[in-house]
């Protein structure tokens, strides 16, 4: 099996790092503390990991070549940015 390093890797890999941080250090949003919700806040993004896990290996099995897959995954990537950011 071959080692593929693809953008939804990447963006798991953020989102674990993120929940461990929300873990350790809570969250703090507008200048107020959550510490009751940290654990809350951090198993939030480790869904957010799973399901992006999910999608990379869903892609994987559609799109064999490492270019096209990049370009899907980073299409995906920013049109999930643009509809958080039109929803914000």
């Amino acid at each position: 099996m071959k080692l593929r390093i693809t953008p939804l890797n990447f963006a798991s890999a953020f989102f674990l790092v993120t929940a461990v941080y929300c873990w350790i250090y809570g969250v703090k949003i507008s200048g107020y503390q959550f510490k009751h919700m940290s654990g809350t806040i951090g198993g939030i993004f480790i869904l957010f990991a799973v399901v992006v896990s999910f999608m990379d290996i869903l892609f994987r099995n559609f799109f064999y070549e490492i270019k096209k897959l990049w370009i899907v995954e980073l299409s995906f990537i920013t049109l999930a940015v643009i509809i958080f950011l039109l929803v914000k």
